[in-house]
């Protein structure tokens, strides 16, 4: 078993080249944390203020980071310097860090202001420097399981009772397109979305884990799905959380970031319009309120998942 530091090395069981190992004996009052952080850096000051966010999130006793995607600001240029700086920074970390990737750095990237790049080029660029691995990335490194060589971006790993595992759903409606038919881009790459989420759910079936997680980039539209009018690019895939939350006995958990809104609700609702009871999203802080967000998974209590919010740079205490 790959160990990154003692306490994640006791805990964390990693799938690694498609199968898990087993869920190790927890005590009842065992703790997991994990940092999560999106939406930034946006702005010089946020580029020179993460770097100290990012070891005070180290200091603070979280044993892995997820970055929920947009790495720039929307306005800035997808170039290769940048994509290389944010390697470096992300691979500074102290702790396994893993990256989902967002809209601003690939969907986006064709506007004259980003370069007026090929989307699909960045995202290959992104998959070469990002993801080529099975592993995080940090200075501890965190093994991967990867969907395929084609989305490397969709990775699992689990944490005690749960597992995570990415997705590659920008902001501005998954890379639909501005017609009523889909772009092909989203024809391809949404149904291995989905097979990912469903062989995700199957998989913490099996072990009889007690939650699944998801970090994403994109808000998809929980208060319009509820009200039956879902964006197109998201449908599919909200249908298909609520059917497999509902078929599932433990906690799901989404976290995501794009609309910059740090909250934690229940904000997915079945067809009769009711909140499912096991179903929680948070979202990440964005830009211009830096900051981030501890998530920690308990098993002596009610509720699975519980978040701390951290504004960054930390306010004084009078």
């Amino acid at each position: 078993m790959f160990t990154v530091n003692l306490r994640f090395g006791r805990f964390l069981r990693s799938t690694v080249i498609g199968a898990l190992l087993a869920l190790p004996v927890l005590a009842p009052a065992e703790t997991w944390r994990v940092a999560l952080i999106g939406d930034t850096p946006y702005s010089a000051f946020e580029r020179a203020e993460l770097p100290k966010m990012l070891e005070a999130i180290a200091d603070s006793g979280s044993e892995l980071m997820i970055h929920v995607g947009d790495i720039k600001h929307g306005k800035d240029r997808c170039d290769d310097t940048l994509f290389a700086d944010r390697r470096a920074l992300f691979d500074a970390s102290r702790i396994p860090f893993v990256f989902v990737p967002g809209d601003n750095e690939w969907s986006d990237c064709e506007r004259l202001s980003n370069g007026g790049y090929a989307p699909l080029e960045r995202l290959g660029a992104l998959r070469r420097l990002f993801w080529a691995q099975p592993e995080s990335l940090g200075r501890q490194r965190l093994p991967l399981q990867r969907q395929s060589a084609a989305y490397p971006e969709h990775a699992r790993f689990r944490v005690g009772p749960v597992l995570f595992a990415t997705l590659n759903i920008p902001g501005g409606n998954n890379n639909w397109g501005l017609l009523e038919t889909p772009s092909r881009e989203f024809s391809e790459r949404n149904p291995q979305v989905l097979a990912w989420v469903r062989a995700t759910f199957q998989v913490a079936r099996q072990e009889k884990l007690a939650g699944v997680a998801f970090a994403m980039q994109a808000n998809p539209g929980f208060k319009h799905f509820a009200q039956g009018f879902p964006h197109s690019g998201y449908r599919e895939l909200l249908e298909l959380l609520r059917m497999e939350t509902q078929n599932f006995s433990g906690q799901v958990l989404v976290i995501h970031g794009d609309t910059h809104q740090s909250r934690v609700d229940h904000p997915l609702r079945d067809a009769a319009g009711k909140p499912l009871a096991n179903f929680t999203r948070i979202e990440t802080h964005g830009y211009p309120f830096m900051g981030w967000t501890q998530l920690l998974i308990r098993l002596d209590g009610p509720s699975l998942f519980h978040s701390e919010a951290h504004p960054w740079p930390p306010r004084e205490r009078p």
